[in-house]
């Protein structure tokens, strides 16, 4: 069975996609870009601030699901330029449990949404 997950913590989807969909166990996050829900400002200026607005938000779309990032098993990242790779690597793990990393690929992209520099996207499995 398939639900919708939603939640004002995060912010609305800018096209005709969910903020999540969960399927079973399975949790699908589409991918979070570093707009503040709060605000609907786009951070872009900073990239590690960026990057942790990023995560916050893919953290809210868990929370929706009753999910954490213990819970996460794939993501994606697309950065915009491959440069950023270390600072937003920095970020990110700070998010996880050490030794509970999970799988990933990480790619440059010509352009992203809004021409942010970094977009996550991630699957989490609740057992």
């Amino acid at each position: 069975m398939k639900k919708i997950i939603y939640t004002k913590n995060a912010p609305a989807p800018i096209g005709p996609y969910s903020q999540a969909v969960l399927s079973g166990n399975t949790l699908y996050v589409s991918g979070q870009i570093a707009i503040n829900p709060k605000s609907g400002e786009l951070i872009t200026g900073d990239l590690i601030a960026e990057t942790k607005q990023v995560m916050e938000n893919l953290k809210a779309v868990l929370q929706a699901a009753e999910m954490n990032f213990d819970h996460v098993v794939k993501c994606s990242i697309f950065l915009s330029d491959m440069n950023n790779f270390a600072t937003v690597n920095e970020i990110y793990v700070s998010y996880f449990s050490e030794n509970n990393y999970p799988a990933r690929e990480t790619v440059e992209v010509s352009v992203l949404p809004k021409n942010v520099n970094v977009e996550i996207s991630c699957i989490a499995v609740k057992d």
